[in-house]
């Protein structure tokens, strides 16, 4: 702690100045992608909310626009936070989602033969969704303490390694495979992106892609997946339902989809629509044009982010919006996969698009912390 203490006591000194404007693009972009994502949440909901909750067919875009307004608030709230404090709760953080996901295999909520929301009334969370962030600040943090041991597999491998082991370890029996491969994924991206030693940090990814195998093929949940996968047309009726439905809302959208709220697929054969397979209906509605503009914008999006990371003021800021911005992608490409069939089921959201209020807010609140960065940005001097 007292090392933290001295590493934010020499950025402030290196690093004072005033705010400047947030990113206007990497902001017009998240509320344009959020924006699509609402109104297509919607389309996709409204059959589904129309039956499970008695006529009411507006509940899911009531509660996910109310949830995308707080979250707005706080991105702006956000963006005027000195990033540079974050340090100070990294570790505390990363401590109360680790005991957060204790809990969640206590008295945690079984969905679909998953546990991994802690429901407190009518309000449920994930303590994935805070481990997420949690492992972004923890490892910057750490990073910039190390920094040149960063290279030692002492500093630059154990502590780290430790770190992902432990939220593996209580994310697997959820069983929650996509957010644990998520999560490991960012963190070896900060771990790379920090200065770990190239040998290291392969042997340690070919260890981890190995036991990860390992568990998605000896583990009932996953290996069912894996086969259903390979063949979804083998069973049709049970599991492969939902992906055969995904498939062929995808085909029957064709080039310009069917128009937007003309789904089919959405009137109760497809699952999840509103969730996990949204971007089915988005490419049923709006074909693969439509799919394609959809993805350019988060293509869009993340390069913006990046840009943010390397003209960042100070390496702290530049290892945030990294991991961040990495989270995005990673998360993003793994839903279209899922839905296009190029991977097993994981179970993971698409970003802004699919419904659930907590995780909608935190990605928001994600953005602010990415604009607080991109407001200490330094001015290109003139002349």
């Amino acid at each position: 702690m007292e090392e933290i203490r001295r590493l934010r006591a020499e950025e402030f000194k290196q690093t004072k100045t005033e705010r400047g404007p947030m990113d206007l693009p990497f902001a017009l972009l998240t509320l344009l992608i959020l924006g699509i994502g609402i109104v297509m949440m919607f389309s996709a909901s409204y059959a589904s909310a129309y039956y499970t909750f008695q006529g009411n067919s507006v509940h899911f875009f009531a509660r996910q626009s109310l949830f995308a307004l707080i979250g707005i608030i706080a991105m702006i709230v956000i963006s005027y936070y000195d990033y540079r404090k974050l340090n100070k709760w990294a570790i505390w953080l990363l401590l109360v989602s680790i005991v957060l996901l204790i809990l969640v295999l206590i008295i945690g909520t079984e969905v679909k033969g998953a546990r991994r929301w802690i429901n407190i009334g009518e309000f449920g969370f994930q303590p994935s969704e805070i481990a997420k962030i949690a492992v972004v600040l923890c490892f910057s943090t750490m990073i910039c303490m190390f920094k040149e041991r960063m290279k030692t597999f002492k500093y630059g491998i154990v502590p780290f390694g430790l770190i992902l082991m432990v939220i593996a370890v209580l994310m697997i029996p959820q069983p929650h495979f996509s957010g644990t491969i998520l999560i490991i994924a960012t963190g070896a991206a900060l771990m790379f992106v920090g200065g770990v030693h190239l040998g290291w940090f392969a042997g340690i990814a070919a260890f981890g892609g190995a036991v990860g195998w390992f568990l998605m093929t000896n583990t009932a949940h996953s290996s069912s997946r894996i086969s259903i996968w390979l063949d979804p047309f083998s069973d049709p009726q049970d599991k492969g339902f939902q992906i055969v439905q995904s498939l062929l809302a995808i085909g029957s959208g064709g080039p310009m989809g069917l128009g937007l709220g003309k789904s089919r697929q959405k009137f109760l054969y497809l699952p999840e629509q509103q969730n996990d397979y949204v971007f089915a209906i988005v490419c049923e509605e709006l074909g693969m044009l439509g799919a394609c503009v959809v993805l350019f914008l988060f293509m869009l999006l993340i390069i913006r982010g990046y840009w943010i990371a390397l003209h960042a003021r100070d390496k702290f800021g530049s290892l945030i919006v990294t991991g961040i911005t990495t989270l995005l992608a990673i998360q993003t490409f793994l839903n279209v996969a899922v839905v296009t069939n190029l991977i097993p089921s994981t179970g993971i959201p698409l970003p802004f698009f699919s419904y659930g209020g907590t995780s909608l807010m935190i990605q928001l609140a994600e953005m602010g912390i990415v604009l607080s960065v991109s407001r200490f940005i330094p001015a290109p001097k003139s002349g």
